[in-house]
């Protein structure tokens, strides 16, 4: 049986729909386990009681140091004491990160978790990371990212030898800010890695590669756009519709290709995003998550847990890899 703890408490829209989420995902193998305040109502699920709030608007550090009884540390608290083998969380982004950090920790020799996002693109899903976890990086952060979007492709997406590729501004290997410039000469040196030069970001929902590395500022840049085009275009096409006789009738005929389409580009068939690089298994959750969302983050952190990601993690950033990084610990970029 797989537990993933699950903060009831960090939604938009509430814990009764947190609750209403960890309800539709547990079955015989896979049990949430709620975490909240004493007396909430969890439709008979196990509750650990934490008395706290983290709200969205607090400064992250701040927060996870001063409300260490609070729902999302707590949830991030049962995966480091052997409670859960996952954690999930619809909250504060920053405090998450925060959380998982001081609570569930690096794995040794890993400089900066990444946020690993999955992108619905046309010839089938890709990663990309990191997509918000670390304003700034490193050339060789970005390697580590690499690694880390491998197995997550291989072991999530079912990819056999996955495709990398680095966001940058052109194609060609000379485009690009130093960063991107000095991380494209360190993954095409890396022989472990199946890289195969630059992508932009026009080619993202197109498929780019199976894994696209990215600093987290870009990356969070390029996700928010992509989301936002989605969500824009899906609903302009809807606007078109139903705004004559005409397009009501087209409509009923192209209903269930739409239904699909929507489906596929809808970040709730997802749930939710990785962050990979620690001791445990994270996922963030969007912070308007409905019930259908959280229910598919639940079941993304048990397929983590089930495929041992975090021992393929631990694997593939082996000690080749690990020797080259640098031997100090970074302070958390968290707002």
């Amino acid at each position: 049986m797989i537990r993933v703890a699950v903060d009831a408490m960090g939604g938009d829209r509430g814990s009764d729909e947190i609750v209403a989420g960890a309800v539709d995902a547990a079955s015989d193998t896979l049990q949430p386990v709620i975490v909240g305040p004493e007396g909430l109502d969890t439709r008979g699920l196990e509750l650990i009681e934490a008395p706290d709030v983290i709200a969205m608007d607090e400064k992250p550090t701040d927060a996870v140091r001063g409300k260490p009884n609070s729902s999302l540390v707590i949830a991030c608290r049962a995966v480091r004491e052997g409670k859960a083998g996952a954690v999930v969380s619809a909250g504060n982004t920053g405090a998450m990160l925060a959380a998982c950090l001081l609570e569930i920790r690096r794995i040794p020799g890993v400089r900066r978790p990444a946020i690993a996002v999955t992108i619905p693109a046309r010839r089938g899903p890709s990663v990309l990371l990191d997509s918000g976890a670390n304003a700034e990086a490193r050339p060789e952060d970005l390697v580590q990212f690499a690694h880390m979007g491998t197995v997550f492709a291989e072991e999530i997406l079912g990819v056999a030898n996955p495709e990398i590729r680095l966001l940058s501004i052109g194609e060609e290997p000379e485009k690009g800010n130093q960063l991107t410039l000095e991380a494209h000469q360190l993954l095409a040196g890396s022989t472990d890695l199946n890289f195969a030069g630059n992508a932009e970001g026009r080619d993202l929902l197109s498929g780019a590669a199976d894994v696209v590395v990215s600093d987290g500022f870009t990356g969070n840049v390029a996700l928010k756009v992509t989301e936002g085009t989605i969500r824009e275009l899906l609903e302009a096409l809807r606007g078109e519709i139903t705004a004559t006789v005409a397009g009501k009738l087209g409509g009923l005929l192209i209903r269930p290709a739409a239904r699909r389409l929507r489906d596929r580009l809808d970040p709730d068939t997802y749930g939710g995003a990785y962050l990979l690089g620690l001791r445990g298994l994270a996922v963030i959750a969007h912070g308007n998550s409905s019930r259908r969302a959280i229910a598919n983050a639940i079941r993304l952190a048990a397929r983590g847990v089930e495929k041992d990601v975090v021992g393929r993690l631990t694997q593939n950033l082996g000690e080749s890899v690990l020797a080259s990084r640098p031997s100090t610990t970074p302070t958390p970029n968290v707002r």
